[in-house]
């Protein structure tokens, strides 16, 4: 996988929530249809924040495994604490 930052680009316009998200605040995930480059992603919460960009085909993937309950944390991987550990 290839890290790539853009700057200096205009603001992404056409954001949408899921049908599920509430109006509580809960967790939600907003995705922009449409870009030339893939499936940009970005927390509801931060919405000037980073975004990240799947590519299509990662996208389905990532919502067929959704839909299948089948979403599991690799046995490595742990929780972040604190960014400067």
């Amino acid at each position: 996988m290839t890290d790539r930052i853009t700057t200096g680009i205009p603001p992404l316009r056409g954001w949408r929530k899921s049908s599920y998200s509430n109006s509580e605040g809960g967790s939600c995930l907003e995705v922009l249809d449409g870009h030339p480059a893939g499936v940009p992603v970005r927390d509801s919460k931060t919405p000037h924040g980073s975004a990240l960009i799947f590519s299509p085909e990662g996208w389905s993937h990532f919502l067929a495994a959704i839909r299948r309950a089948d979403l599991r944390i690799a046995p490595t991987s742990r929780p972040i604490t604190h960014l400067n550990q």
